[in-house]
């Protein structure tokens, strides 16, 4: 079933975080919702500007839609992860989507309200709710790529008048997390700090964050002893994400592990099968190593065992 958000971030404030994460494929759908049930958790599907066109974002529609007849007990929203202007009205209009993220953070302040503004308009129109981004997250993520000399956090004091002049329905926040795999290099570090004072601003209201990956090191050893090359990838600690949903996040971003798990998996296996042409062994593979990652990833969120209680919530 798929829902907007509003109601599973109603669900989740205070409690747990709900863990958002990205897909390009459809052996990422099948891990995702195969985990995601094994662990009778709620979801995000994000569908960034870079996945939509990939293939054509109506093959990635395509598949969340036959994925609702396949699993029809998972509850989950599907979102627009990093859109522009043009890509959020675009989602807006095609009827699909629960959910789309303005990311106008690179623009000045008055700028990002004004482009914000815009598109929750536009999307409350159609009942879809929005979230908005406030500071600037290092790393490199699809089109977007900003120097940690350049990343800037969120100010508490802005993020409540940016709230009130948008009328957003979320705020990803600024806290020291990065894009990529390779997080918290030189000064970088989770500011646990700053979220409260966000929290104190803006009590009782949904913030999300991005980049929060946590590059297991054993993926990473696994994929250099088969050939890879990643040097000092580093991520957050799983352990604290029920910490900052303690300190009202509802929504963590997770995209970067899901790619660390495919390369793992295929480097893997054609280093043991190099006699092998056919895709499907290593994809059958990857399935449910995704879908133990994503049930693993629920555990530390606290959204794992949630889904029925979602449910009564829903349909009460």
């Amino acid at each position: 079933m798929i829902v907007n958000t509003k109601k599973l971030f109603e669900h989740a404030y205070g409690k747990y975080a709900i863990g958002a994460y990205n897909i390009n494929n459809l052996e990422q759908a099948m891990g995702l919702f195969r985990g995601n049930l094994d662990s009778q958790a709620p979801f995000i599907i994000q569908i960034s500007k870079g996945a939509r066109s990939y293939t054509h974002k109506k093959m990635l529609e395509g598949l969340i839609k036959s994925a609702v007849d396949v699993f029809p007990d998972a509850i989950f929203a599907v979102h627009i992860d990093h859109g522009d202007e043009n890509t959020c009205y675009d989602a807006i209009e095609s009827g699909f989507y629960s959910s789309v993220m303005i990311d106008a953070s690179h623009e000045d302040f008055e700028s990002n309200i004004a482009t914000t503004k815009r598109v929750v308009e536009a999307a409350h129109a159609k009942g879809l709710v929005v979230e908005a981004e406030l500071g600037m997250l290092g790393g490199v993520e699809e089109h977007i790529s900003v120097q940690e000399a350049d990343a800037k956090l969120t100010d508490p004091e802005q993020a409540n008048e940016f709230v009130e002049r948008t009328g957003v329905d979320s705020l990803a926040v600024a806290i020291g997390t990065s894009h990529g795999a390779y997080k918290f290099s030189g000064s970088q570090a989770l500011r646990m700090d700053v979220l409260a004072e966000i929290q104190k601003k803006l009590p009782g209201f949904p913030l999300v964050m991005h980049g929060s990956s946590s590059v297991p090191q054993e993926e990473v050893a696994r994929i250099n002893a088969a050939g890879g090359n990643l040097k000092g990838a580093k991520g957050v600690d799983a352990e604290q994400f029920k910490h900052a949903a303690s300190l009202g996040v509802t929504k963590v971003n997770i995209d970067t592990d899901g790619r660390l798990v495919w390369t793992r998996v295929h480097r893997e296996y054609f280093l043991e099968h190099p006699e092998n042409f056919d895709l499907r062994p290593p994809g059958k593979v990857f399935m449910g190593e995704y879908a133990k990652f994503i049930a693993g990833k629920n555990e530390k969120l606290g959204s794992a065992g949630q889904l029925e209680s979602v449910r009564k919530l829903l349909t009460s």
